[in-house]
C-alpha cells in the first residue's frame, strides 16, 4: 500500500506504509508539510512497472513543483523533479484599467484562452453592476452588444472587446466577464472605482458671534449664481458653542493622512498621542464619545471595500464627507477608542523609528538626504507633547532613544555651521535666522534631559547675543520664536521687548480677533500663517501672560480653519497645540444662540450632538436653494460661538483654466519607439495618434520664479494609461532630488527644495485601453502652505 501527503507549498510525497514515518518526517522538516493534507492517491501501473499517480489539485491557476523519490530495501534511490501547471481548458483574462472616470468612452477587452485539445466555439458576456446595490447598470454605461461570439483554435487565444460610456453619479462598478463553450466555462468578477471628471470647489463662510450680537452672513455667488456649468454638490452648516471641538475634529485628519514622509508619520503619532491626552484629561469629552459609540461602530459600504476606498478617498476625498452625520460621529468616536489608539501609536512610532537614519536625522521621504528642518520639527513636536504632559510610557513606547539621536543630529549640524560662521563674524548673525533659531526653540524643551556640551554652550551664548542684537529685524514667526527662546534661556526682558513690539503692529477686529497683516504665506517654512499664529499665541502666553490677547489670537486661528482641518498636517499639529495648551478653557462655553438659514429657523438644541454642543447639518444638491446662502445668527448669553457654512460645487476638469502664480507648466505626451540608434520620441498629434500598446512618455516642464521648499507635484492621468514604473522611490538629477510616488490615478513628485529655474520630469505610461479620456490636470502645491499653488489646463487624450 502506498501513502501520500501534500505540503503547504504543493510538494507531494508518495511512499509505502513501511517507510512512511521516516520519509514523511524528513520531508515535513524541509517543506513545511501539512499533515492534514494526507491523501490516498489512485496508483496505476503499466506492464513496464511505471506508476501513474492521480490526485485532486487545489483550485489555483499556478505552477507546482512535483518531486518524487524511490528507493529499494538496499537503499538504491532514484529522484525525479518536474514542474506541473494547473489550468482550465477555457480561460477568460480581462484587461481592465485601474479606475474609470466620468464622461470617458473606453474599450475594455478580454482574452479568451483555449487550452483544450479541440476548437472551442462559444460566447463571452460582459455584465455591469452597481458596487453598492448590486443592481444591473448596463444601460447607464450604454453597453449594447454585451454578448460577443468567439471561435478559438486549440492552444490558441482570441479577444473580445466592448465599448462603454462611463456615466455620472456612479461611485463604483462591479464588472463580470463570463465565457462558455460547450461543457467549458470560466468567469472573472472585480470592482472598479469611478472618479469624477469634476473638480470640487469649496467656498467658506465663517460665522462668529459674541454675547449681545446679531449678525448676517451670505454667499454672494450662491445667491446670484448664473453659471450653467456649475453643479451644486453640498451645502454644510456647522456650529459649536465649544470651539475646542474644532481642534478635536482635526485630530483624525492627522491620523489618516495618506502619504508616508517622516513629518506626516510623526503627525500620525502626534495625533494619536494628543487624542489620548484629550480622553484622559477631559472626562466630559470622553462621555460624549462614549455616547456616540455606545451602539458600536458603523461602517459604510464604501469602507467595507478597502481597495475601492483607497482610490476613491485619495482622488475624491469629499466622498467620505457625504456620509450621514450620525455615521461620521460614530467613526470619530471609534478613532478615540483607546485600544485602537494604542495600536496606531505603536505602528506610527515604529515607522518613524525605521525612518531615522544612522546619524539621527530624518529625510523628508525615504531615500533622500537627512533634512535638518524636518528633524528639528520632529524634535520640537516631541517637546510640545512633553509640555502637554503626554504619557508615552502608558502605551509602552520609549521615545528617548529616538529623541536623543535626533538631538545629537541637530546639535552636530548647528555646531558645524557655527564653526564655519566663527571664521566670518559678519555673516554669523545668520545662525539666529530660520534653521538656527528653530534649533534653539526645539532644543529649549530638552535642556534638563540632554544638557548642552561646552562647545554647544559656547554656540548658544553667541547665538543668543546675536539674536538679541537682531531681534527686531526678524520676520513675524521668527520674532515669536525668538521671544520664546530668549524667555526660556533667561533673557526675559529682551523677550518682553520683542512681544511688545509685535503687539504694536497687531490688528484687532470683532470678527477676526487679533492678527497681523504681515502674516502672509510664503514658500518657506517660516512663512506659514497658521504656524506663525500658533507660535505667537505661545509667546504671548509664556512671555507676557497676556490672556486677553491670547483669546483674541485664538479667534483668528479658528477663523482660518478650513472645511475639516487646517491647511496642512504641520499647521494642524501647531494649531491643536496652541488651542489646547494656552489661554482659557473653552470646554464649558455657554449656549443661547438663534440661527436662521434662508427663510427657515434652525433649531440648534434639537440638532446638536449629545454633550458637545456641536451641530453639523448638510443639504444635498436637490435641497440647495439660492436663498439658503444667507445666514442670520444672534446670541444673548455670555461667551463666544463659532460656526461656518461651506458651499461645495463642481466644475469640469476639461474646463479648468491654468492658474499660475509665478509657475508655468508645459506638459507634452510623446510616443516612444525604438530605432537602431536608440529610443525615439515623437510628439503626439492628429497625424501620430496613440494606439493601444504604445509606450507614452510624459514630459512635464515646470518653470518657477522663486526658491521653494517642500513641493508636491501631482500629475493626473487618463484611465486608459497604465504606469510602467510602479515602484516609488527617490531619484536624483544632478543635485536636484525628488521622491516619485506612483498612485492608481496620478503620479506624485515630492521635492524638499526647488531653486528658481526650470525642471523636467519624465515618466512612461502604457496605452492599455482604447477610448476618449480626460487626462486631468497637473498641480503644484507647497505641502505646508497649500494656498500657494498652481495648476495646468485640463486636456483630453484619444487612444485608437
Amino acid at each position: 500500500a502506498l501513502y501520500g501527503a501534500r505540503g503547504a507549498n504543493g510538494v507531494v510525497v508518495i511512499t509505502t506504509k513501511k517507510g512512511a514515518n521516516a520519509a514523511l518526517d524528513n520531508v515535513k522538516a524541509r517543506t513545511n508539510l501539512n499533515e492534514t493534507a494526507f491523501f490516498y492517491p489512485n496508483l496505476k501501473t503499466d506492464s513496464k512497472g511505471n506508476v501513474i499517480i492521480e490526485f485532486t489539485t487545489p483550485e489555483s491557476l499556478t505552477e507546482w513543483k512535483f518531486m518524487a523519490i524511490a528507493y529499494t530495501p538496499d537503499l538504491k534511490t532514484g529522484y525525479l523533479e518536474q514542474n506541473v501547471r494547473t489550468q482550465k481548458d477555457l480561460m477568460v483574462v480581462p484587461n481592465m484599467p485601474r479606475f474609470l472616470r466620468e464622461g470617458d468612452q473606453i474599450s475594455v477587452s478580454s482574452k479568451i484562452n483555449n487550452l483544450s485539445d479541440k476548437v472551442l466555439n462559444g460566447s463571452a458576456k460582459l455584465m455591469l453592476f452597481d458596487a453598492f446595490t448590486n443592481q444591473p447598470i448596463d444601460a447607464q454605461f450604454k453597453l449594447i452588444n454585451a454578448v460577443q461570439d468567439f471561435s478559438v483554435a486549440k492552444g490558441s487565444s482570441d479577444q473580445v472587446t466592448w465599448t462603454i460610456d462611463v456615466p455620472k453619479n456612479v461611485q463604483a462598478v462591479v464588472y463580470r466577464v463570463v465565457a462558455s463553450a460547450g461543457d467549458f466555462s470560466d468567469g472573472e468578477e472585480s470592482a472598479l472605482p469611478i472618479l469624477t471628471n469634476r473638480m470640487m470647489v469649496t467656498e467658506t463662510l465663517p460665522i462668529y458671534v459674541k454675547e449681545g450680537q446679531k449678525k448676517s452672513f451670505q454667499f454672494e455667488n450662491m445667491m446670484n449664481n448664473k453659471l450653467t456649468s456649475l453643479d451644486n454638490f453640498k451645502l454644510t452648516f456647522e456650529m459649536t458653542t465649544n470651539p475646542i471641538w474644532y481642534a478635536i475634529f482635526s485630530l483624525p485628519y492627522l491620523r489618516e493622512y495618506p502619504y508616508e514622509c517622516a513629518e506626516q508619520v510623526f503627525s500620525r503619532l502626534y495625533g494619536n498621542m494628543i487624542s489620548e491626552q484629550v480622553i484622559n484629561s477631559n472626562p466630559k469629552i470622553k462621555a460624549v464619545f462614549d455616547d456616540w459609540n455606545k451602539n458600536g461602530e458603523l461602517k459604510s459600504k464604501l469602507q467595507l471595500n478597502q481597495d475601492l476606498k483607497n482610490i476613491i478617498l485619495e482622488e475624491t476625498p469629499w466622498v467620505k464627507n457625504a456620509e450621514s452625520e450620525e455615521e461620521q460621529m460614530k467613526q470619530i468616536a471609534v478613532l478615540f477608542e483607546l485600544n485602537q489608539m494604542q495600536t496606531e501609536m505603536k505602528s506610527a512610532f515604529q515607522k518613524l523609528s525605521d525612518k531615522q537614519l544612522s546619524n539621527g536625522g530624518f529625510a523628508w521621504f525615504d531615500g533622500g538626504r537627512p533634512n535638518e528642518y524636518i528633524t528639528t520639527h520632529i524634535v520640537s513636536g516631541f517637546g510640545n507633547m512633553k509640555k502637554m504632559d503626554v504619557n508615552f510610557k502608558a502605551f509602552e513606547i520609549d521615545v528617548n532613544p529616538l529623541i536623543k539621536k535626533a538631538i545629537q543630529f541637530i546639535d552636530d549640524e548647528n555646531l558645524k555651521r557655527f564653526k564655519e560662521f566663527k571664521k566670518d563674524q559678519k555673516s554669523f548673525k545668520d545662525v539666529t535666522y530660520s534653521d538656527g533659531l528653530h534649533y534653539l526653540y526645539a532644543r529649549s524643551f530638552f535642556l534638563e534631559d540632554y544638557p548642552m556640551s561646552k562647545e554647544l554652550e559656547e554656540m548658544k551664548t553667541a547665538m543668543l547675543k546675536n539674536l538679541n542684537d537682531t531681534k527686531l529685524e526678524l520676520s513675524l514667526q521668527q520674532k515669536a520664536m525668538a521671544a520664546i527662546v530668549m524667555n526660556r534661556f533667561g533673557m526675559q526682558s529682551a523677550a518682553k521687548i520683542v512681544v511688545n513690539s509685535i503687539k504694536e503692529k497687531a490688528v484687532e477686529s470683532d470678527e477676526m480677533g487679533m492678527y497681523w497683516k504681515e502674516n502672509q504665506p510664503g514658500w518657506f517654512w517660516y512663512q506659514a500663517p497658521v504656524e506663525t499664529q500658533s507660535l505667537l499665541i505661545e509667546a504671548f502666553d509664556e512671555v507676557t501672560k497676556d490672556e486677553k490677547s491670547v483669546e483674541e489670537m485664538k479667534v483668528w486661528l479658528l477663523k482660518n480653519r478650513q472645511t475639516n482641518q487646517w491647511n496642512s498636517t504641520k499647521a494642524t499639529t501647531k494649531a491643536v497645540y496652541a488651542l489646547m495648551n494656552f489661554g482659557k478653557s473653552w470646554i464649558d462655553a455657554d449656549k443661547g444662540i438663534t440661527v436662521k438659514i434662508g427663510n427657515q429657523n434652525f433649531d440648534l438644541d434639537k440638532n446638536s450632538q449629545a454633550g458637545s454642543g456641536y451641530v453639523k447639518t448638510s443639504w444635498n444638491k436637490e435641497e440647495i436653494k439660492p436663498e439658503m446662502g444667507k445666514v442670520e445668527v444672534a446670541k444673548t448669553s455670555p461667551g463666544v460661538a463659532w460656526g461656518a457654512m461651506y458651499w461645495q460645487y463642481f466644475e469640469d476638469l476639461d474646463k479648468i483654466k491654468s492658474a499660475e502664480t509665478g509657475i508655468k507648466f508645459n506638459k507634452k505626451l510623446f510616443v516612444k519607439s525604438n530605432s537602431a540608434n536608440g529610443p525615439i520620441l515623437k510628439e503626439i498629434t492628429t497625424s501620430t495618434p496613440i494606439k493601444v500598446g504604445d509606450i507614452v512618455t510624459v514630459r512635464l516642464e515646470i518653470s518657477v520664479d522663486r526658491n521653494m521648499q517642500f513641493v508636491h507635484i501631482k500629475d493626473m492621468r487618463a484611465s486608459g494609461f497604465e504606469p510602467v514604473n510602479v515602484l516609488s522611490g527617490y531619484k536624483w538629477k544632478g543635485e536636484f532630488g525628488y521622491y516619485e510616488s506612483t498612485r492608481d490615478a496620478a503620479t506624485n513628485f515630492f521635492s524638499d527644495y526647488m531653486r528658481k529655474g526650470t525642471y523636467v520630469f519624465e515618466y512612461d505610461l502604457k496605452a492599455n485601453n482604447a477610448g476618449n479620456f480626460s487626462n486631468g490636470i497637473t498641480s503644484l502645491q507647497n505641502m505646508y502652505a497649500p494656498e500657494l499653488s498652481a495648476q495646468s489646463e485640463g486636456i483630453r487624450v484619444e487612444i485608437k
